[in-house]
């Protein structure tokens, strides 16, 4: 069974994050792959509530990480404006990947070779304006997650 999810607006997105969440654990590194408007942030925000976090959660684009309290603390970066890995050293990025909470990683592409080989990676495809196909790709060793019949 392919690990891959179609909606069709950003609540469905959101509500793919909040189940995924649901199937994460402290320590978790989830990299977000997609083009520009592919609906990382969405996905991000569903990763948030389902994690019991209620407040605002922008994208972190200028501050590169922000951080939240839930069920599990979310160490939620947006690495698109990084232009040399060594910034995510300067602001302690092995204290947060792989620790004592979820790391939701934005444009992970920007930074590839910090990141723990063992990770999920989530590919979002923009089919149309509504329409997102969200893939679920184990990396390394990090466990399959499977779809419990393709529903969130």
């Amino acid at each position: 069974m392919e690990n891959a999810f179609i909606t069709r607006s950003y609540q469905e997105t959101q509500r793919v994050g909040a189940w995924l969440a649901g199937r994460l654990r402290a320590g978790d590194v989830v990299t977000l792959v997609g083009d520009l408007g592919a609906g990382k942030s969405e996905f991000s925000r569903g990763v948030a509530r389902g994690l019991g976090i209620t407040g605002p959660v922008p994208s972190p684009s200028f501050t590169i990480l922000n951080t939240y309290e839930g069920k599990e603390k979310l160490y939620h970066f947006d690495w698109y404006r990084i232009a040399d890995p060594q910034e995510l050293y300067d602001i302690g990025l092995d204290e947060f990947v792989g620790g004592d909470g979820v790391a939701l990683i934005e444009w992970s592409q920007r930074a590839e070779e910090v990141l723990p080989k063992d990770h999920l990676r989530v590919v979002i495809d923009k089919v149309d304006d509504n329409t997102r196909r969200i893939t679920l790709v184990p990396m390394g060793a990090f466990r399959t997650i499977e779809l419990e019949e393709n529903k969130a």
